[in-house]
């Protein structure tokens, strides 16, 4: 078992798998972040384990592994709420069904899990489907975990195994060979530091590498108050086969024009059932920086009204509304994620867009194996 310090900076899920996979590698662990608790997208999205959607080859088989370790991982760490419930994208029109044929028809189909319904099988799967839906799509490999639970639960797992400590309010400000120093004026050492700074890429990083290797992208959500009914799976519309690249297919030409409201906004709907019933709805995106600090109420309304158009009940009330940012590459061949040594001992791990949660264990797994000169699996 090997012996040693990792040093984490970031405690979003991607750094909290870092320190998980450390501490279950033999390290020592240290985990630093500059607020007192995560803030950022780790907590402000759908917690999808999210397989269906992604491109084929390198991306597919992150994704897979991923969800692979995430059921590890829940099985030993309580308070995930890990639930393998799949997700169905529904079609409401016969273009819509005919991509989703083409989609099932794929070489990879088989190994996302996809399976195209009819409205009967539908229905089945998830009872609280609208009569209007025609069909759906079925990817069973697709799962969902508790987002403003998750980080906190794998943190006191951390704390229960012994050797991690947890350094919060901590803004790093220099950077040396395997070091870091925060804006106390302490210098942290360790065999590996792991930067894993979610949408900051200004400060320490800017100073050693100048322009940063990704984009911010903002999303706008929501959260209602609970639904009667139980909704079995996860939920996407067509608009997600626009959104998503393993729908990239000659039949997705045959798409009507989005809404205009929705293509202003590059919306596309997922929907999740919490825990408590409330249903998480959204999402927008805007490439655009300086992003607005506000909301619009416009795009909300399309939203809660392309649920309704899903489910067979009226929608309960809003909850709470907001806004998240998080990193993507610029350049969409350059990697699924940005890793970069800063300096020697020092690496960045950033930037997997909005793969993140689905795909944070198995990037984990894969800096580990790189630090320890093993192949990941």
């Amino acid at each position: 078992m090997p012996d040693g310090r990792v040093l984490v900076v970031g405690a979003g899920i991607l750094g909290t798998m870092h320190a998980l996979w450390a501490l279950e590698s033999g390290f020592e662990v240290v985990q630093m972040e500059r607020e007192l608790e995560a803030r950022g997208a780790s907590v402000r999205n759908f917690g999808l384990v999210w397989v269906g959607g992604r491109a084929a080859g390198e991306e597919l088989a992150l994704a897979l592994r991923a969800r692979t370790l995430w059921e590890e991982i829940a099985g030993r760490v309580s308070g995930l709420d890990f639930r393998p419930v799949g997700s169905l994208t529904v079609a409401l029109g016969d273009a819509e069904l005919s991509l989703m044929k083409e989609a099932s028809q794929t070489e990879d189909a088989g190994r996302r899990g996809w399976e195209l319904l009819d409205s009967r099988q539908a229905r089945e799967v998830n009872p609280e489907l609208s009569p209007l839906a025609q069909g759906a799509l079925y990817c069973r490999s697709d799962a969902i975990v508790e987002p403003r639970l998750a980080v906190g639960a794998l943190r006191a797992h951390l704390r229960e195994q012994g050797g991690y400590q947890w350094l919060p309010g901590r803004l790093v400000t220099d950077l040396a060979e395997r070091a870091v120093r925060d804006d106390r004026g302490e210098w942290h050492h360790a065999d590996m530091v792991y930067l894993c700074t979610g949408a900051v890429h200004s400060g320490v990083l800017r100073q050693h590498l100048g322009a940063p290797r990704t984009r911010k992208v903002r999303l706008q959500m929501l959260e209602t108050h609970p639904y009667p009914g139980t909704v079995t799976t996860a939920l996407a519309d067509a608009d997600s086969m626009r959104y998503y690249p393993a729908f990239d297919l000659p039949e997705r030409s045959s798409l009507a024009a989005q809404a205009e409201i929705a293509a202003n906004h590059s919306a596309q709907l997922l929907v999740v059932q919490r825990l408590d019933g409330s249903l998480t709805i959204g999402d927008t995106h805007d490439y655009e920086e300086p992003f607005p600090f506000d909301v619009e109420e416009e795009i909300y309304d399309y939203l809660l009204d392309q649920t309704e158009s899903l489910l067979r009940r009226p929608l309960p009330g809003v909850r709470r509304r907001w806004a998240g940012v998080y990193s993507e590459m610029v350049e969409k061949d350059a990697g699924l994620y940005w890793r970069e040594e800063v300096l020697h001992g020092v690496e960045v791990v950033s930037g997997p867009g909005g793969r993140g949660m689905t795909c944070s264990p198995a990037i984990a797994e894969d800096s580990f194996a790189r630090f320890l000169g093993e192949s990941a699996p």
